[in-house]
């Protein structure tokens, strides 16, 4: 049921982003003039088709949901009659092409906009950026934080959440900078703490770079609860519950999520005596035996298989809901946006120079992982995800890759400089690279994701 959950949050999700991405180039082929054959959802087998319009356009649902095409009037494909040779894409004029084919990924990126939109008008909630003790040697300890540090801004963006403070943390990481934060401490004093990231790895890049800088969140005291239970756990073979409070591990006293996780870690395939209280009762100790997996850096570390999440209530007093006007909103979305797309785009570059592992790719295993994790946790987590996936979608299709849109985009530009259209033995030769690079990436994602999964 789990499985099939995830499944219809994915393809709830990839619906709107194909649809959107190709009414883009649709509405602009028409704008354009451009006579549009067939806008098909879907590639392979059509499963239903519906003739509308005085063009009589094909409109089509196929049979695999992973993308789509917009099918235009154009000679190289077949054969035009004499009346309609102008509204034939070939014939249109370089610059309406690089409209039509741009079209697509800024319909996504203004599909992101729209959500940021939604979403900072509603509000949305998140915990105050409170810090806990740092690990010792770390370069939080060495910039002098200490348990309390409320952070107030990361350079100089704002960071009223967790949320945001890890994002501005993350742009300073992969440029392995130094940045000053301004926070505010225990006693209510102002104070500006260095956090130097130089010494980051891309190792660090893959798991938790928060962790590897010695910042953790604070963590009010009490008995940890037991969250989400994944299928076929330990946490599931050994009879835990959703809500179950984590007292003791091995007669050690639990007062926060952070002292269970790092015992458990500590501990794979070795044998833990749980004491747990399940409603407010006491029940007899339960034997677990933490599952053996990898971490990002190969060691070897004990997993349960389940969210383990704060005393209930605890952070009751930290939660804030962050909301703007609607003006305010637009500006904020349309930045958040670039913000993200600009992000992507320096990430791929790092990538391809080897400053940044590839384990970042993800392929359509770990989205609709990630697509059923953010539906579970409701409508503002979800409609997050799109925004995010709708960005990706749009950058991913602007790379100079013959065989997506900035491929294209890269033939109409060098069309421009040379005065003529590039011949059909280099489009060719493109379209063959193209596909070999796409079929590699293709094959790195999915290969990060299958380690993904058995490594838990």
């Amino acid at each position: 049921m789990t499985i099939l959950f995830y499944l219809a949050a994915f393809l709830i999700a990839l619906g709107p982003l194909i649809v959107v991405h190709e009414l883009g180039h649709y509405w602009i082929a028409r704008w354009c003039g451009v006579k549009v054959l067939r806008f098909s959802i879907g590639f392979g087998k059509p499963l239903r088709t519906w003739i509308r319009g005085a063009d009589r356009t094909e409109w089509v649902l196929a049979a695999v949901p992973l993308g789509g095409y917009v099918k235009m009037l154009d000679e190289r494909e077949g054969a035009v009659v004499p009346e309609e040779l102008q509204r034939a894409f070939n014939r249109q004029n370089v610059w309406k092409r690089i409209a039509i084919v741009i079209a697509g990924p800024v319909a996504n990126l203004l599909m992101a906009v729209v959500l940021y939109w939604v979403l900072f008008m509603h509000g949305i909630p998140g915990i105050r950026p409170v810090v806990d003790v740092p690990a010792q040697a770390s370069p939080a300890a060495h910039a002098g934080f200490q348990r309390g540090d409320v952070i107030q801004s990361v350079g100089d963006e704002s960071t009223p959440t967790w949320q945001e403070a890890r994002w501005e943390l993350l742009k300073h990481a992969v440029r392995k900078s130094s940045v000053e934060m301004k926070v505010i401490t225990d006693d209510g004093a102002s104070a500006v703490r260095k956090l130097d990231m130089s010494l980051l790895t891309p190792k660090d890049l893959d798991g938790d770079f928060i962790r590897a800088l010695g910042l953790t969140r604070f963590q009010p005291r009490g008995a940890p609860e037991i969250g989400a239970i994944r299928s076929g756990s330990a946490a599931e073979r050994a009879g835990l519950q959703v809500g179950d409070e984590i007292v003791a591990l091995d007669n050690i006293g639990i007062d926060s999520a952070d002292q269970a996780t790092s015992i458990i870690r500590a501990r794979p395939d070795q044998a833990i005596i749980m004491e747990i209280r399940r409603s407010n009762t006491t029940v007899p100790p339960i034997r677990i035996t933490p599952d053996r997996v990898s971490d990002s850096d190969g060691s070897s570390i004990g997993r349960i298989g389940t969210e383990l999440r704060p005393a209930r209530g605890a952070y009751e007093k930290y939660r804030v809901n962050i909301s703007y006007g609607p003006l305010d909103s637009l500006g904020k979305a349309a930045l958040k946006t670039w913000d993200m797309s600009v992000f992507s785009l320096k990430m791929l570059g790092k990538m391809l120079i080897g400053e940044v592992s590839l384990k970042n790719l993800s392929g359509p295993i770990t989205i609709a992982d990630y697509a059923g994790q953010s539906a579970k946790l409701g409508w503002i987590p979800y409609i997050t995800f799109l925004a995010v996936i709708s960005i990706s979608l749009g950058v991913l299709n602007l790379l100079p890759i013959p065989l997506l849109d900035g491929g294209h985009l890269m033939y109409y530009i060098a069309e421009i400089f040379k005065g003529a259209p590039v011949s059909d033995h280099a489009m060719e030769l493109g379209q063959r690279v193209g596909l070999g690079l796409l079929l590699l990436m293709m094959a790195f994602a999915i290969y990060n994701d299958v380690n993904r999964l058995i490594s838990g």
